[in-house]
């Protein structure tokens, strides 16, 4: 459903986890976004802030070769985080996403349409170089479930 707003913006309001909502903006006379995330979300609920998650087993040994192996695990990595303190991916608000090639771009936006769900978050992807054989890192921001 659409929400209008005094200020002429858009919201696209969206309820998840129970009592807890995330509207997407998407201001009016903008471009709209080439890829799985949202211009801006509007959150309520208590929130957790995620470190960067990469692609670590339980030793913290990294795993993968490639960079869609690499960036599987570490999206399975930030959900078990999100579910350990009893929120779900679709709590996500903002990710910020870390690629050592953005070569690996669109591979990039498939995982995050694999992996999560409309309305997609605030996303903020950075191309930077990363130690010991890592080509993928992921951290977020998730509005948890009011109880």
């Amino acid at each position: 459903m659409w929400c209008k707003l005094p200020q002429k913006s858009e919201k696209k309001c969206f309820r998840f986890s129970g009592d807890g909502m995330k509207q997407a903006i998407q201001p009016p006379n903008s471009a709209a976004p080439k890829g799985p995330y949202t211009p801006g979300i509007v959150a309520s609920g208590p929130m957790l802030y995620v470190a960067a998650q990469g692609p670590f087993d339980t030793e913290g040994q990294v795993v993968g070769e490639t960079f869609d192996e690499q960036a599987e695990l570490a999206f399975q990595n930030l959900r078990k985080v999100v579910e350990a303190a009893g929120g779900s991916m679709s709590g996500i608000v903002k990710l910020t996403v870390l690629v050592s090639d953005l070569a690996n771009f669109a591979a990039m936006n498939e995982l995050c349409k694999r992996h999560l769900q409309e309305p997609y978050p605030a996303r903020t992807p950075v191309q930077t170089a990363m130690p010991g054989g890592v080509l993928f890192l992921v951290d977020a921001i998730v509005a948890l479930e009011t109880k």
